[in-house]
């Protein structure tokens, strides 16, 4: 498997598909140029799939992932997790040569 989903994050797609009433959704993971660092992560929820995606099950959930960026976010750890500020996704990535201090933005 290309990336690993924390059973919390699973929890959080799930919620996620039922609140925005797209239960078949598939859950797109992906990378775009900007944040703190050169890039950050996107995730979203699509009934589209392109040539060019893979899509992988992981616990049930349909992962979405562009091929092209696959070698970026390959071996991505993603997990869910709620404190003071409110729930978030975490993304630990094995990839990245540093990150900010949100966690949400990296270099490679």
């Amino acid at each position: 498997m290309p990336i690993e989903i924390s059973k919390a994050a699973i929890a959080e797609i799930d919620r996620m598909k039922i609140f925005r009433q797209q239960p078949e959704s598939k859950f797109r993971i992906g990378i775009a140029a900007g944040g703190c660092k050169s890039f950050h992560y996107t995730i979203d929820l699509t009934d589209t799939i392109d040539s060019s995606d893979r899509v992988y099950e992981i616990d049930g959930i349909s992962i979405a992932i562009d091929s092209q960026q696959l070698i970026y976010i390959e071996n991505l750890r993603l997990d869910y997790s709620e404190d003071l500020m409110g729930g978030a996704f975490r993304f630990q990535n094995s990839r990245s040569t540093s990150v900010c201090d949100c966690g949400n933005s990296f270099d490679l």
